[in-house]
């Protein structure tokens, strides 16, 4: 089963606590669109930003969601 974005964003926070998720549904529903933004993400590359975030989704990235445009960035000062 699909998870909705509100649960995709549960599951983000549970790995990332201090990061702040948008999800959104851009296609059907099982493409979705997120942004997340953590101080964990300072001081690595984008590729390990991403893997912390797919590391955060589990199974759920390979079973239940087909696409994911993924943004990810620290916060601003």
């Amino acid at each position: 089963m699909t998870p909705t974005p509100e649960e995709i964003a549960v599951m983000v926070k549970q790995g990332l606590p201090d990061a702040i998720v948008d999800v959104r549904l851009y296609s059907g529903d099982d493409h979705f669109e997120m942004e997340v933004v953590s101080a964990a993400f300072a001081g690595k590359s984008r590729i390990a930003q991403h893997k912390m975030v797919y590391a955060a989704l589990g199974d759920h990235m390979r079973e239940a969601i087909h696409a994911l445009a993924l943004k990810t960035s620290v916060p601003k000062e």
